[in-house]
């Protein structure tokens, strides 16, 4: 490949089969990711002569080889919304549930779960919450053995966040998260996920730390950085993580990122497979780089 794009070799296979009608798309999942970051200070550690000065490093995360879906590439920390997310009993912090829900273009209720299973998600794949015992306080160090113990019961799905939030006597800070962007899994996909990708600062006094089963690596790397590795072929990524980079990479600080997200479009971002002058030709609007000419012998361009 001529870079790091994730193109799976079934897909021109499924891709045909949703063209002629023999494929029925899955509903998609709702999922969240979060781009966590931080400021790298003075001193360059790109490859760029511009990487220099003060630039955010977003933290990432490599999936294992074995996953099924993706494995291999780099991705933020995120998951699936838990169906219990959407308890009322969330103690919430920040602009209010209908807030969000205008703002991600869902119900309140909708909106309360994205939400959670960000804040969930990063807490339970990076060890970094979110959270606070005020409005206006977030927790510091969140190692130790009675953290590991709930983080791991909420893995676990033995504890849901509400209960998990109530018991350290914690509010959900959904001030400290920005919507950036959703992208929705291809239609030919077998599995399909709904995603909402957020930013968010590392929390003063916290730390991350590979937390997740799926990953065999993490890494705070600065985005020129991972999007020169994409540009190379060493790292692996799907079209949403290297456009999400490529975006980043226009800010010059962390708190600049999470400031710019109420402006940013949270319009999806949906592939479209069409067939044209007898080729198959997939593409991702308004992304022009990712876009695929299938021919129907099956290789792809």
């Amino acid at each position: 490949m001529a870079n790091g794009q994730w193109y799976p070799p079934e897909w021109p296979e499924r891709i045909r089969a949703l063209a002629e009608g023999t494929l029925t798309p899955v509903v998609p999942r709702r999922a969240a990711t979060v781009m966590l970051l931080k400021d790298t200070g003075s001193g360059s550690t790109g490859s760029r002569p511009e990487d220099t000065g003060s630039h955010p490093a977003v933290h990432m995360l490599r999936r294992r080889a074995s996953m099924a879906f993706a494995g291999g590439a780099y991705a933020y920390p995120g998951g699936g919304v838990d169906p219990r997310d959407d308890d009322h009993h969330v103690r919430w912090a920040g602009p209010t549930r209908a807030w969000w829900a205008s703002r991600l273009g869902v119900d309140e209720t909708a909106a309360q779960a994205i939400v959670c299973a960000a804040v969930r998600e990063t807490y339970e794949e990076a060890g970094v919450l979110l959270a606070g015992p005020a409005a206006d306080t977030v927790v510091g160090d969140t190692t130790g053995d009675d953290w590991e113990t709930d983080r791991a019961a909420l893995v676990a799905r033995d504890l849901s966040f509400a209960e998990f939030l109530d018991r350290r006597g914690l509010v959900l800070r959904s001030d400290l998260l920005g919507a950036w962007t959703r992208w929705i899994t291809p239609e030919f996909e077998p599995r399909r996920y709904d995603t909402f990708f957020f930013v968010a600062v590392l929390p003063e006094g916290q730390r991350t730390r590979n937390a997740s089963t799926e990953a065999d690596r993490t890494v705070w790397i600065r985005p020129s950085e991972a999007i020169d590795g994409y540009d190379r072929g060493d790292l692996l990524m799907m079209p949403p993580t290297i456009a999400t980079l490529r975006q980043l990479g226009a800010y010059g600080s962390a708190a600049e990122a999470l400031a710019a997200a109420p402006g940013r479009d949270m319009t999806p971002v949906l592939a479209r497979a069409r067939l044209v002058d007898g080729e198959l030709v997939l593409s991702w609007p308004g992304h022009d780089e990712f876009t695929k000419h299938i021919p129907t012998g099956g290789a792809s361009a």
